[in-house]
């Protein structure tokens, strides 16, 4: 059987074969930076927009180090006066003052250590080392000392610190003076299944919200908390569902959240001042990188961390190279692609 196609014809299926071309030309990579320093193991990252940077913590060493977009590192902080295999679990960016502040955590069999350290970022002068406790414990096991984790800052610059063992949050104010600023009831309000994965993990990461509140997930139950960061009562977040495994949290300048996890990130979006959210796209992450933290660079891009921590907890583990990738929701990629039509007539 024999057919003809027509001139017209012709014509428009070219035309849609260029555009698919065209279009897919137009379609931007994800960004991957890869950075190499020797058993670093970062668990946690910032971005710095004022030095274009991203600010790297260790789960190893007593340094910070800057990352550029292209991969190159340079040593930003280093500590030795912390005490020894001391980590640094979480990193914020303090913009208005200057600063970058790290929760700092020393892991068994040293002795308890958990701590806010605040440094000048043009100096690199550390400003102060403010110890935190938790003053109603009375145990002396290791299984449940306090675990400074992660670390968001307001515009005051008071610093907002989780315990992700005791389930509270320590609030260090731009002196360096410490206080428990929320112990509330419904942190521990949740079943935990002991026998799951991480399960000892409670509040974990956190980001301050311009409106006055912070929002604050645990990885032991996924649930999400709005925080009043002036008083510290909180409330759940209505979530659809669960943040399996919660840790990273940073929000965008639209005001979606992202939270990550081990295997996937979580968009998150609220038209209710985070009384209720919606998880309306989750993305894939690579499982072995084992991202624990998310920031916000320029151009309002989502970056993770892959830092490879559970390699890290092991002592006879040695790795050298750790990435930063770029992550976006395949549900906004989607609606904003923009596809160019050539027409040859």
């Amino acid at each position: 059987m024999s057919f003809t196609v027509s001139k017209t014809s012709l014509g428009f299926i070219t035309a849609f074969f260029i555009a698919c071309v065209v279009g897919l030309t137009f379609a931007r990579r994800p960004h991957i930076i890869d950075f190499r320093s020797p058993n670093l193991f970062p668990e946690s990252f910032a971005w710095d927009a004022s030095a274009q940077h991203f600010v790297v913590g260790s789960l190893r060493h007593q340094t910070i180090l800057s990352v550029s977009d292209a991969g190159v590192v340079d040593t930003l902080i280093s500590d030795p006066s912390l005490p020894p295999n001391s980590t640094i679990l979480g990193v914020s960016v303090d913009s208005l003052h200057n600063r970058l502040l790290a929760a700092i955590h020393s892991t068994p069999p040293l002795p308890t250590f958990n701590a806010l350290a605040a440094y000048d970022l043009r100096s690199r002068r550390r400003l102060f080392l403010t110890p935190l406790h938790d003053p109603t414990s009375t145990s002396t096991s290791t299984s449940d000392r306090p675990v400074a984790n992660d670390v968001a800052v307001d515009f005051s610059g008071n610093a907002y610190v989780t315990n992700s063992a005791g389930n509270f949050i320590w609030k260090v104010n731009l002196e360096g003076e410490p206080s428990v600023f929320s112990r509330s009831p419904v942190f521990t309000s949740y079943p935990v299944d002991h026998d799951a994965p991480y399960s000892f993990c409670g509040l974990n990461g956190l980001v301050y919200i311009s409106k006055g509140y912070l929002l604050v997930v645990q990885s032991n139950t996924g649930k999400m908390f709005k925080v009043n960061a002036e008083d510290g009562t909180a409330k759940a977040v209505l979530l659809n569902r669960d943040l399996l495994l919660a840790d990273g949290v940073a929000v965008r300048s639209d005001g979606v959240v992202v939270v990550v996890s081990q295997h996937k990130a979580y968009f998150v979006k609220s038209d209710s001042s985070w009384s209720e959210g919606v998880i309306y796209d989750e993305t894939a992450l690579d499982a072995e990188g084992f991202a624990t933290s998310v920031t916000v660079g320029g151009d309002d891009r989502v970056y993770v961390l892959y830092g490879y921590v559970k390699e890290g907890m092991w002592e006879n583990k040695e790795r050298e190279k750790f990435s930063i990738v770029e992550i976006e929701s395949e549900r906004e990629s989607g609606e904003d692609s923009v596809w160019v039509f050539v027409l040859i007539g």
